[in-house]
């Protein structure tokens, strides 16, 4: 968080970044000495979304930054900044075209993040000073991105289901929860045998990690998050650029701890719960084959159709758990479609549930905190196919349609319809660099989950 810094009143030392429009920049010229009319000429600078231009004053010295925005952008306003201009303080001028204040800022945060467990950070990012309620509302949902993001990026070697256990652990130690899991055949003896099918090929074992906050008496949040730390894809083998990636594919799990730490940090009434089922999808010789016949927790049976929709088996389980306790609310994340990447690219995660409003709420904060999810239907007709002419239902189909609506109508066979429940389908990755959003792990809805939380818990 310390790119973000304190802005006291009459401290001096931080230099004027002003937001300008092509409309606006015609008024700022007038205002700006001859040199820094000429140098403005001689850049060319149009004030074009996302570029900059740096002022000198009559000494020489870096005086303003001007740099061009779309004012319908907040968050992306900024964020090319910190990792371009010249190490040192900053802070958002008054003069220009008005901002989102704290949308800015938390721009310039996610634009400032470097993955450096591998190698140094590039270089020293440059700071932004903002008001101290700016900073205290912005450094836990800076902090949950980082988190996101570090997780997701850490690649398999270091990130199985064991540091992802750790990870839920460290987390219940901040904030004095319990913490507790379930390994390799204890899974079999407490009734997760989906979860064990699916790990059981890896030579490291899978597990159900749970931690629980909060006082009994507050209404139950569960808090569900897909924790594939690679997927093969099993005996249904990937091709090698389909496997490429797939270190991300626990990406749903980062969701979740992520906004479970938002939830204790921001201490929301709630009891909260969050589950990480957490495996390798490996490739040996007790692998789940295709065609086996599991019975789940909640006694129905499925055909194992593709060993490679490893993520709904290891979630239903999880799920079929979190209904047991008759929460107020689950919710679930998960890496689970191409599908979804396909009908609504890598920006927009794919939000579904159970109850309407519930989903409207939810987008409606995505928009607040310039987060966007897209809801898709549950479509009930498309059920029949995932039907199986020996079991209850198959965890996929021979039918390449509505992918992502399969999915998610297969989870919600584990959830009671007396129980709200949504679920989101995420990429949680960015393909290239772009600003605020450097390639590599990404938090997507988590920001609009939090917020929607927040409203709905402490009104």
């Amino acid at each position: 968080m310390s790119v973000l810094i304190e802005r006291k009143r009459g401290d001096r030392r931080s230099l004027p970044v002003e937001a300008v429009t092509p409309a606006s920049l015609g008024a700022v010229r007038k205002r700006l000495a001859a040199p820094q009319k000429r140098w403005l000429e001689e850049c060319a600078f149009s004030a074009a979304p996302g570029s900059h231009v740096l002022l000198a004053d009559a000494q020489g010295k870096l005086a303003r930054v001007l740099v061009g925005v779309d004012p319908a952008d907040a968050l992306g306003a900024l964020a090319g900044l910190p990792m371009t201009l010249p190490a040192g303080h900053y802070h958002l001028a008054e003069e220009g075209v008005a901002l989102d204040a704290q949308q800015a800022a938390l721009g310039w945060a996610l634009g400032a993040y470097q993955f450096t467990r591998y190698r140094k950070a590039r270089r020293a990012p440059a700071t932004l000073a903002v008001p101290a309620a700016d900073l205290k509302a912005l450094a836990p949902l800076v902090d949950a991105t980082a988190l996101v993001r570090d997780l997701v990026n850490t690649p398999t070697e270091d990130m199985g289901p064991e540091q992802l256990g750790d990870a839920v652990q460290r987390l219940g130690k901040a904030h004095k929860a319990k913490v507790r899991d379930w390994v390799g055949d204890e899974l079999l003896k407490h009734n997760f045998p989906t979860i064990h099918a699916v790990g059981r090929a890896s030579h490291r074992a899978p597990r159900l990690v749970e931690l629980r906050w909060g006082k009994s008496s507050h209404p139950k949040l569960v808090i569900v998050g897909k924790g594939v730390c690679f997927d093969t894809g099993g005996l249904d083998l990937k091709p090698s650029d389909g496997m490429r990636w797939m270190k991300k594919d626990m990406g749903g799990a980062a969701h979740a701890i992520a906004l479970a730490s938002l939830v204790m940090q921001a201490k929301l009434p709630v009891h909260l719960t969050l589950l990480v089922p957490a495996v390798e999808n490996a490739v040996s010789g007790n692998a789940m084959r295709p065609g086996e016949v599991i019975t789940t927790r909640a006694g129905l049976t499925v055909e194992v159709d593709n060993t490679d929709a490893e993520g709904r088996l290891i979630l239903c389980d999880a799920l079929a758990y979190a209904s047991e306790q008759k929460p107020d609310l689950i919710v679930d994340f998960a890496t689970l479609t191409g599908a979804a990447r396909v009908a609504l690219g890598p920006d927009l995660p794919a939000l579904f549930a159970n109850r309407d409003e519930l989903a409207q709420a939810v987008l409606a904060a995505g928009q607040r905190s310039a987060d966007p999810l897209w809801q898709l239907p549950l479509w009930r007709p498309y059920r029949r196919m995932l039907d199986s002419y020996l079991a209850d239902m198959a965890n996929a189909g021979a039918s390449r349609h509505a992918g992502a609506i399969t999915a998610a109508l297969y989870l919600e066979r584990f959830v009671p319809d007396s129980i709200p429940w949504m679920h989101l389908d995420t990429y949680a990755w960015n393909d290239a660099d772009r600003p605020g959003r450097p390639r590599g792990g990404e938090a997507m809805g988590l920001r609009a989950f939090f917020g929607f939380l927040a409203a709905r818990y402490r009104p």
